[in-house]
């Protein structure tokens, strides 16, 4: 069982840890152009202060964490995206250690962030981006009711060419039918 709690700058170090052996197309895939590789503390501290902490913020960081052990085992973003229609989107969503992968701790993530998205945020509609290659995750976010929208063809350059990314969308009536 996870629970989400609001990613304190304590916690910085985690995701930076998750990171350190990685690529830097790991970190796009994950946290897309937000931050720059290698990944460090002072990137996320400034976004934390900078975009997330102000008065003016519509972007709630979340850490993931195991209740039985209180461990940070991921992160995870919501933000909204267009107040007059109440839609937000979920972003920057990494379980960290591929020992908690392919465990169903990604669908009890996204359960989560959907009641918070759709009861405490009281959005209409939640999206996300997903590469396509990224199949595990498309998994995940269409059992937990995301469907398909469309894909946009090279959104993103690498080294070995051009990723292409689905937008996925999940209605609140549809969330109400499946809980």
């Amino acid at each position: 069982m996870i629970k989400l709690n609001l990613l304190e700058k304590e916690d910085i170090n985690k995701i930076v840890e998750w990171n350190l052996d990685k690529t830097a197309d790991f970190l796009l895939q994950w946290a897309g152009p937000k931050y720059n590789y290698p990944l460090t503390t002072t990137q996320i501290e400034s976004y934390l202060l900078n975009e997330v902490k102000n008065s003016n913020s519509n972007i709630r960081v979340y850490k993931i964490q195991m209740v039985s052990t209180n461990d940070i085992i991921g992160t995870i973003e919501l933000r909204e995206v267009d107040k007059d229609n109440k839609v937000g989107r979920v972003c920057r969503f990494l379980i960290g250690e591929e020992v908690n992968r392919g465990k169903g701790v990604g669908n009890n993530v996204l359960k989560e962030i959907l009641r918070i998205a759709f009861e405490e945020m009281k959005f209409e509609k939640v999206t996300l981006g997903v590469f396509d290659f990224n199949e595990n995750a498309i998994k995940c976010y269409e059992g937990s009711g995301f469907k398909k929208e469309k894909l946009i063809e090279n959104v993103r350059k690498y080294a070995g060419g051009d990723w292409n990314l689905y937008e996925m969308a999940i209605l609140k009536i549809d969330w109400l039918a499946q809980i």
